[in-house]
């Protein structure tokens, strides 16, 4: 027989000697006649019984220890270990034989770190249970186990304790998993927090479940305005008043749409603007129930880029197509002008000499176009010099006052220390004119154009968004109007040759286009700036001298000086596109932001938060109220507020219309970091 069953009857008799000392006498009944007594019968027949029971009950519960899937310790008053199931010896590692008798604590936990401690013994002796008391076993292999201990008393049929049976739940394995689902967790939420691209969870009804940093700054929304709210919410119509149908429809029958194909679609920000995005939703079940999963790319500048790819695409095409024609057309004036010069020695009366010079002259007409389509195509032969365009500007001015009439008001603001440009000097007097003569025409009342020359860096950011510029030094010419100004439209097709906004035969359509083509053959970059109503002002960027270039390379990168100082700025700019860039890098410069796209919604801030050190404002807004009107109505009420201005049109240009000066700056766009930082701490410093 094995040591256990030994052990077990052991226990047994123990257990029925304390309960026979413990027992009262049985009654005897004698039974009349003959005076004899039956009272040895009756007592061994229930000193038998007693035994009996008392082993059926022992292995009862033996049967139910040694069966349980938790390790069970039996320890007597004293806290020696009575009984060791075999759970208990798995999880311990341990044998029972080399238990049994020893003191718990020698025995099993040494270190103290078992969980159950001599108090809580204490505690279940005097009657009081403990539940879910948590400990670390030490195996001889050096693992270890974590278990999770509920302890009672065993007490006879008078109540006198006979011991403790402490029950134990394996919970390593549980913990492990729980432990690795923190990781996972803590991972996942690393990455969604840090994902560039947005990701929104939402449930079976389309209530958003979480709602990434990324999210938020791409949708304007904080997580906690959308957890818990409809996700058409974030939808324009018709899609906002589909979704349900959809989600309900795909959950029945299982069509796909979007889940696990993903497509372009358009989503609504919180301002009520409207942009494109790629969306790709996965589907999971946890249980009984889905959760969708999408992740949102937002395509406004890769849309911004294709279609500044199609449009210089489009404009190369019909470049090349203009310049081959051109360039056939100049073969055939060719001989028509040498075939005339040719009949002029032969011709002797004067009617027709007269009427060869009339055809002479429609040859060099034919020509001039010729060339102008030879400037757009970018096929015209350039002579490239070293220039100071301030220098050649001034030397324009009699000439330009004298083509603009008395209407026309002209000022001049040129750059003294001017980077040396590479460029054509003739056609850079041909595409200051012609810009000239175009802001003429677009104020047919008069007004004022403004000529300036600049020092700009383009930098990356700047140069990423547009599909044919290059960062680096440029020195820039710009001319600016207070005409009629541009509608979008015209804007994208204003350099389109023979695309012109005036009357039959008041323009050939050709100037813009002439002065488009000249730039980029030199390398530079042209930009339009206009709104109808509030003037265009037009840049020429041409690439500064290499060494200049090099000379001002660290010029892009803000110094450490210029810096925040723990301030808060309030951004205001209808462009989601630029406010978006100019928030970016005030942060980056270590300033606190608010954002906002409008004139009164800034107006609401400055009254309620009184800790806006400075309003960045653009000048022309849509709605209403532009950045002056803005910043005068702001002043109203905090009169020493600092701002600055920026725009797409020249200083001059908005000053008249009436910028405050004081407390005030100005960067016109585009600008690089560097002087941004520098105008903050300009006027935050005063």
């Amino acid at each position: 027989m094995s040591s256990r069953v030994g052990n077990t009857k052991r226990g047994a008799a123990k257990l029925a000697s304390a309960q026979r000392k413990r027992a009262p006498a049985p009654k005897v009944r004698e039974h009349a006649g003959k005076g004899k007594s039956t009272r040895k019968r009756p007592a061994k027949r229930d000193a038998a019984k007693l035994q009996d029971l008392l082993r059926i009950s022992e292995g009862r519960f033996r049967s139910v220890i040694e069966t349980a899937a938790a390790p069970i310790l039996l320890l007597s008053p004293s806290l020696a270990v009575i009984d060791f199931n075999s759970e208990a010896e798995r999880v311990y590692d341990r044998r029972r034989e080399k238990l049994l008798g020893r003191d718990y604590f020698r025995a099993l936990d040494p270190a103290g770190q078992g969980g159950l401690t001599r108090a809580d013994f204490e505690q279940v002796l005097a009657g009081r249970s403990v539940h879910g008391v948590e400990g670390h076993v030490q195996r001889p292999d050096g693992s270890e186990r974590v278990l999770l201990w509920n302890a009672s008393r065993i007490t006879d049929a008078a109540g006198v304790p006979l011991g403790v049976i402490a029950v134990a739940q394996d919970i390593t394995e549980r913990q492990r998993a729980e432990q690795a689902l923190r990781e996972r967790e803590a991972r996942l939420t690393s990455v969604i927090a840090t994902a560039p691209d947005a990701i929104i969870t939402i449930d079976e009804l389309g209530l958003i479940q979480s709602f990434s940093v990324a999210a938020e700054n791409l949708f304007g929304y904080a997580a906690g305005e959308v957890i818990g709210r409809n996700v058409k919410m974030l939808m324009p119509s018709p899609h906002r008043e589909q979704h349900d149908a959809y989600l309900e429809r795909y959950l029945r029958t299982g069509e796909k749409r979007i889940i696990g194909i993903g497509r372009q679609v358009e989503a609504r920000r919180k301002d009520g603007t409207i942009f494109p995005m790629e969306l790709a939703v996965g589907e999971a079940h946890i249980g009984q129930t889905r959760v969708f999963t999408g992740f949102i790319r937002d395509l406004t500048d890769r849309a911004k880029m294709e279609q500044d790819l199609r449009q210089a695409q489009k404009m190369e095409a019909i470049g090349q197509l203009t310049g081959g024609l051109a360039h056939d057309f100049n073969n055939l004036l060719t001989v028509i002008t040498g075939n005339l010069e040719m009949l002029e020695r032969r011709l002797q009366r004067e009617e027709e000499r007269e009427i060869l010079r009339e055809a002479q002259d429609a040859a060099e007409l034919g020509a001039k176009l010729s060339n102008r389509l030879l400037a757009f195509g970018r096929h015209q032969q350039l002579s490239p010099k070293p220039i100071n365009l301030s220098e050649l500007a001034s030397s324009m001015v009699d000439l330009l006052r004298r083509t603009l009439g008395e209407t026309v008001r002209l000022d001049i603001r040129l750059a003294r220390d001017l980077r040396t440009a590479v460029a054509d000097p003739g056609q850079v007097e041909n595409a200051l004119l012609n810009l000239a003569l175009n802001a003429r025409d677009a104020m047919p009342s008069g007004g004022l154009l403004v000529i300036e020359t600049a020092n700009l860096d383009l930098d990356p950011a700047y140069a990423a968004a547009r599909a044919d510029v290059a960062p680096g030094a440029y020195a820039m010419l710009a001319v600016t109007d207070t005409g009629i100004g541009m509608t979008s439209e015209v804007r994208e097709r204003a350099f389109e040759p023979f695309y012109t906004t005036k009357g039959l035969g008041q323009g050939s359509g050709l100037g813009l286009s002439m002065v488009y083509g000249f730039v980029k053959q030199s390398g530079g970059h042209v930009q339009i700036y206009s709104e109808p109503g509030h003037g265009t002002t037009v840049r020429i960027f041409l690439p500064a001298l290499a060494s200049e270039a090099r000379s001002i390379g660290k010029m892009n990168q803000p110094a450490d000086s210029a810096t925040a100082k723990g301030e808060t700025i309030l951004v205001v700019e209808d462009d989601q596109r630029v406010r978006r860039v100019s928030v970016r890098r005030l942060r980056e410069l270590g300033y606190r932001v608010t954002e906002v796209d409008n004139g009164p919604a800034a107006l609401d801030i400055l009254r309620r938060e009184a800790g806006i050190d400075l309003l960045f404002t653009d000048v022309v807004m849509p709605g209403g109220m532009t950045g002056i009107e803005l910043a005068r109505r702001a002043r109203e009420f905090r009169p020493a507020l600092k701002i600055v201005f920026t725009s797409g049109y020249s200083e001059r240009a908005i000053t008249e219309g009436g910028m405050p000066m004081t407390n005030s700056g100005w960067l016109a766009k585009p600008y690089a970091t560097r002087d941004l930082a520098a105008k903050l701490r300009e006027l935050l410093d005063m």
